[in-house]
């Protein structure tokens, strides 16, 4: 066994000893100089290392640890992925810089030195369709700029994040709350797996682990942490977008807000970071990039894209040109231009494979985010 993965097997030992927090795990190979100098070391002098008391020194002192160590390396490996300790040079450089980075990360995919130019893109798992128009809008524009998504994989607005992303050609980047063996919710496994080829996606917890309720405070502070700054689309007070925020203003990161409409509970999380001046108001991506100068200067240079119509029929036009960002039934649009309903249902089809319409459930559509 190589020198790296002999140290990162002693880190997964010491990683899964009762009460070993990042920080504590981080003071202890500071002071023995690697993860297997810990376990030789006396407990006279680990209780010297600050937050190691006489119980937790034994507690190292006694553990083993190898055959976890072995099965989380056996199943990296298994699925072609890769554990990063966190003096490795490929660990995320913005993530190094928070108060307490995972001693190790399990990743599938890769990072890339662009990922210093990520932002968050968070919010509901049940958005409106304005949330969803929205989060696709922005995540659209910021990779087009050269920057990372963020997000968390959850259904709504960060599934909404990463597919744009993915869409437009973009690197995004996802942080799950569980074994990257276990991905939640189970239904965008298939998406985990796209993001991992254009991206990566990132876990502190050990395969075997499942989404508990309480890994996802945990993995929204990575989710900012990994990030310039967090976008907050759509959330309830208490929603985990909000979490995020926190932790996000905890890191000296920027936070912004997307406002809408006031009867909305979605709407309220939002509302409330910008009434208590926790979060910029941002109706563009100019609002989000006019924080970064660097990024926009590059925008400010970038030429103007240009984007044209595909070729459409008169039904199709007539049907596009009604649309807006609001659900539409297919009984309103067949009233508003005249078209019975079966040829409106085809022209509605026909856009939405050329990208320019969305369909939602109950036979809703809406234009897609940037037409």
């Amino acid at each position: 066994m190589g020198e790296i993965l002999l140290e990162i097997r002693d880190l997964l030992r010491l990683a899964c000893v009762p009460r070993l927090g990042p920080l504590k795990i981080r003071a202890l190979v500071a002071r023995f100089g690697d993860p297997g100098s810990v376990f030789q070391a006396d407990p006279r002098e680990l209780i010297h290392v600050p937050g190691i008391d006489k119980k937790l020194a034994s507690a190292i002192v006694r553990h083993d640890g190898e055959q976890f160590a072995d099965h989380q390396l056996k199943n990296i490996n298994r699925i072609g992925g890769h554990i990063l300790p966190y003096w490795h040079e490929s660990y995320p450089h913005l993530l190094k810089k928070i108060y307490d980075p995972p001693p190790l990360l399990f990743v599938l995919g890769n990072f890339a030195e662009t990922d210093r130019h990520s932002l968050a893109i968070v919010g509901t798992r049940k958005p409106s369709a304005y949330g969803q128009r929205i989060a696709e809008a922005f995540t659209t524009e910021l990779v087009a700029l050269g920057m990372t998504a963020v997000s968390g994989l959850a259904r709504g607005i960060d599934t909404m994040a990463h597919e744009a992303a993915l869409k437009a050609g973009g690197r995004t980047i996802a942080v799950i709350g569980s074994g990257l063996d276990i991905p939640y919710p189970p239904e965008n496994r298939r998406l985990m797996h796209r993001i991992a080829e254009h991206g990566a996606v990132v876990s502190e917890f050990p395969f075997g682990t499942k989404p508990e309720a309480s890994n996802f405070p945990r993995r929204n502070r990575l989710i900012s942490g990994l990030s310039l700054g967090v976008v907050v689309v759509e959330s309830d007070p208490d929603g985990g977008a909000m979490i995020t925020a926190s932790t996000a203003l905890d890191q000296n990161r920027e936070v912004f807000a997307v406002p809408g409409m006031i009867t909305e509970k979605r709407s309220i999380g939002p509302h409330i970071l910008i009434r208590d001046g926790r979060a910029k108001l941002v109706t563009n991506v100019d609002d989000i990039i006019a924080e970064f100068p660097l990024l926009a200067a590059s925008s400010q240079n970038r030429p103007e894209e240009t984007r044209s119509l595909p070729e459409l029929t008169l039904f199709e036009t007539t049907v596009l040109d009604i649309l807006t960002e609001e659900p539409m039934h297919i009984d309103v649009i067949a009233d508003k231009t005249a078209l019975s309903t079966p040829d409106g249902l085809v022209a509605l089809l026909s856009l939405e494979f050329k990208g320019l319409v969305r369909q939602l459930p109950g036979k809703y559509f809406v234009k897609a985010a940037g037409w």
